[in-house]
């Protein structure tokens, strides 16, 4: 079985639900406490093993390029003072040479169609879908996960995780069948997916979430740039095609997700990644504690 060596990052999205604060900042780099979102999304994939990062991207977002390259003057000024500290946070998100690429997605057509941008890239090999908006907490990452359930049973793995009660209507649902051997029964066969369905009609509570491995056939049916929900090119749509004639598993991970396209979801992970930051998590604590005795 072919291993998984490369993941999508589709990040050309516009931001909108979080505006203005995306207005002249990608909305990927937002500071989740110490560092950008899109800096964490990064680190789960290193973890994963992910060798190659490629970003789709849109017009105006060079400071994505820049943030995991060398900034030599700034690198040599936190030398010159003995900031050792800063210099080495610095330097750890960066990417080494040749492990990212960048792909420009000329006109928001939607997901599938950032995803089929990076086709070249790809090759004919399983590869990663990280959605950078959604920052999912998990011990081992999410992404490692999925890369274990492909590792088990091959085929394509969509990671999933319940709705919150009554909202099942919202998202991407999925239908299971028989549960995979191994995965607490956490692993299932995946038989179909519902886009928000009305509510009493969900096939199950389990929306479709952040992390997906994919076969390189998703290209194929990505190509003919169908438009679906919103007038976009919808992965679940091409996956949906795919699903007649390739395995699909769905993946209940163990974790908690941000949404960090969202103000209130963004203030949650920031809150949470300051609790448990290693050097800074108790001073974190006292000042969320302050905040609400005052």
């Amino acid at each position: 079985m072919t291993r998984v060596r490369k993941a999508v990052l589709p990040v050309a999205g516009l931001g909108t639900r979080i505006l203005p604060a995306a207005k002249t900042t990608p909305k990927n780099l937002l500071n989740v406490f110490d560092r950008p979102i899109l800096a964490h999304v990064v680190a789960e994939g290193r973890a994963a093993g992910i060798e190659h990062f490629i970003f789709v991207v849109g017009r105006g977002q060079g400071a994505i390029e820049d943030y995991f390259d060398r900034a030599y003057e700034l690198e040599t000024e936190l030398a010159a003072k003995g900031r050792t500290e800063v210099l080495e946070a610095v330097r750890a998100d960066l990417l080494q040479p040749g492990q990212m690429s960048f792909v420009r997605q000329m006109s928001p057509l939607g997901l599938g169609h950032a995803v089929w941008c990076a086709r070249d890239l790809i090759g004919d090999e399983p590869f990663a879908v990280m959605l950078p908006d959604m920052l999912m907490d998990a011990r081992p990452p999410a992404l490692a996960q999925a890369i274990a359930a492909h590792d088990a049973v091959g085929g394509n793995i969509v990671v999933v995780e319940p709705a919150p009660p009554g909202e099942t209507h919202k998202y991407g649902i999925v239908s299971l069948g028989e549960t995979a051997t191994g995965f607490d029964g956490r692993l299932a066969v995946m038989t179909g997916m519902v886009e928000k369905p009305p509510p009493g009609t969900e096939p199950s509570n389990l929306f479709i979430s952040g992390r997906y491995i994919l076969q390189p056939q998703i290209f194929g049916a990505l190509a003919t740039h169908e438009k679906g929900a919103g007038g976009e090119i919808q992965l679940t749509d091409a996956m949906l095609h795919l699903l007649e004639t390739q395995r699909f598993h769905a993946l209940q991970y163990e974790g908690v997700t941000y949404d960090c396209g969202d103000p209130v979801g963004l203030l949650r992970a920031n809150v949470a990644y300051a609790l448990k930051h290693p050097a800074l998590g108790a001073e974190a604590r006292q000042a969320v504690a302050r905040f609400f005795e005052a």
